[in-house]
């Protein structure tokens, strides 16, 4: 069992106030934690690289994501595999061990005192699907014209990505202006609380959209069984990877993902680090990595150029760190985590040049090339999406107020296309509106629409304006449909469920 504190516990920013301490047991050895801490984070602080092994060749697997959305951190809790530690919060007396595979039920009493998850049907006017930026907005909307909402979370805690953000947003103070990611995610978090009309389901994930306008949701001890008028579904993006040898070691970690570790829970991710991409994210990221204590080797772009903004690049730069262009990374080296990163040069296309090989010392490849959007929910219920490299990946065709070819589903943030978290409350405001518009009486209903009217205006005419976002204003625009298109799709593509 390692021992080692990867804790951070001084910041220039942040003050990680943890929870009261707690004991559970990894692999028989009592761990300490932190309540608000998710068992993946508890045990990577203490040293633990490894989560489990891979079924076929059974490699290590280590963090990458931290948000559910792969399954690098699956592990056996209190006798049940395939957990996503990540997701898992800890608490005092949990038995963790790591698994081979795909893991197996322990043969004790956990079939033998097996009982059926208390099951739950609830009506409601809204169900929002993700609790970031986009769908705290939503639900937010919907409740001030007093509409009941149910938002349902993979996580426990509410926030999404803002979580993880501690750079300063632009904008106005509608649009949090001068607030830190985290803090608007406190903010957000507070007024959700406060909000009789909205309900929040935790730990939970919603499995299926189904005939007759229902939505199947589970968490570790509740089934529920969720009727919604509209449903918004804002669940967010995954980190896209990158193949190279030696690229499931553990140490090699999605941007998103060493986010989380470090801005969200106050961990280290590593010593030494590597930067794979030279977007916002990959040059915010390397500065916070700085913030973290951890040292910057390099940042390096296969592309020609930066591709974020000069201040994000100006800052790291004045800390000597390089941004190479034109470089990619050939392979990692090392056994149960990553020891030694090699890059490559690359030409005009993108070929690889032998002899101009660099080698660094380190223990942390961070990849931020790019997110896809996470439309998998939105394709089960049939709704028709569209490959759109511009966005990400695949996304659902809408009309401008976000209304997907299934009646009443909307969506809202990074599923419509990869864009940055302002972005993403603005949609869930527009989807909420339109949703409003159908649900209120008349006099409330025209308001609404006013209201979601401003909002498109704001959102395509000045803050898409910056010729940074236009790539993924004309993405947006590509898959904006007309009422009359929209009609046509469903006739042409039906899908079995419809929501109202």
């Amino acid at each position: 069992m390692p021992h080692i504190d990867r804790r951070i516990y001084e910041h220039p920013i942040i003050t990680f106030n943890r929870g009261k301490r707690v004991i559970f047991y990894f692999e028989g050895h009592p761990i300490e934690a932190y309540e608000g801490e998710s068992v993946a984070v508890a045990l990577y602080a203490l040293g633990v690289d490894v989560f489990s092994w891979s079924p076929k060749f059974s490699r290590p697997r280590g963090p990458f994501c931290m948000i559910g959305k792969c399954s690098s951190c699956f592990m056996t809790i209190n006798g049940v595999p395939n957990i996503k530690a990540c997701k898992y919060p800890v608490r005092e007396g949990l038995v963790v061990e790591r698994q081979r595979g795909w893991g197996l039920l322990a043969k004790s009493s956990i079939l033998e005192d097996y009982k059926p998850a208390s099951s739950e049907k609830i009506e409601t006017d809204v169900l929002v699907i993700g609790g970031g930026p986009a769908g705290l907005i939503a639900a937010l909307t919907a409740a001030n014209y007093d509409l009941n909402v149910v938002i349902v979370d993979e996580h426990f805690k509410l926030g999404g990505q803002l979580l993880k953000q501690t750079h300063k947003f632009f904008g106005n103070v509608e649009l949090f202006g001068g607030l830190r990611g985290f803090q608007i995610a406190e903010e957000l978090a507070k007024k959700i609380a406060l909000e009789k009309r909205i309900r929040v389901l935790m730990s939970t994930i919603a499995y299926g959209v189904f005939r007759g306008g229902y939505v199947g949701v589970v968490g570790e001890n509740a089934h529920y069984i969720i009727k919604p008028k509209a449903l918004i579904i804002a669940t967010g993006a995954q980190e896209k990877y990158l193949d190279f040898p030696n690229n499931d070691l553990p140490g090699v970690i999605g941007a998103g993902g060493a986010q989380t570790i470090m801005n969200e829970f106050g961990v280290k991710p590593g010593e030494s680090a590597l930067v794979v991409g030279s977007g916002n994210v990959g040059l915010i990221v390397a500065y916070q990595l700085l913030q973290a204590g951890v040292r910057v080797r390099a940042v390096i772009e296969i592309l020609p150029e930066i591709g974020g903004w000069f201040i994000h690049a100006a800052k790291i730069r004045r800390y000597g760190i390089p941004i190479l262009t034109r470089h990619t990374i050939k392979y990692v080296e090392g056994d149960v985590r990553v020891r030694k990163a090699t890059i490559i040069a690359v030409d005009e296309k993108f070929n690889p040049l032998p002899g101009t090989e660099k080698e660094f010392d380190v223990d942390l490849v961070l990849l931020a090339i790019g997110l896809e959007p996470d439309s998998r929910l939105a394709i089960q219920a049939g709704a028709v999406v569209k490959y759109m490299p511009e966005l990400g990946g695949f996304v659902p065709v809408r009309t401008r107020f976000l209304e997907t070819t299934v009646k009443n589903m909307y969506i809202a943030g990074d599923i419509s296309g990869i864009e940055e978290a302002t972005a993403a409350m603005l949609e869930g405001k527009i989807a909420s509106l339109a949703i409003v518009s159908r649900l209120v009486d008349t006099s409330r209903s025209s308001k609404a629409l006013e209201e979601a009217e401003k909002v498109l205006k704001f959102l395509w005419e000045e803050y898409r304006a910056s010729p940074l976002l236009l790539r993924a204003k004309r993405g947006k625009e590509a898959v904006t449909i007309s009422i009359n298109e929209l009609e046509d799709l469903r006739k042409k593509f039906p899908s079995p469920v419809s929501f109202g």
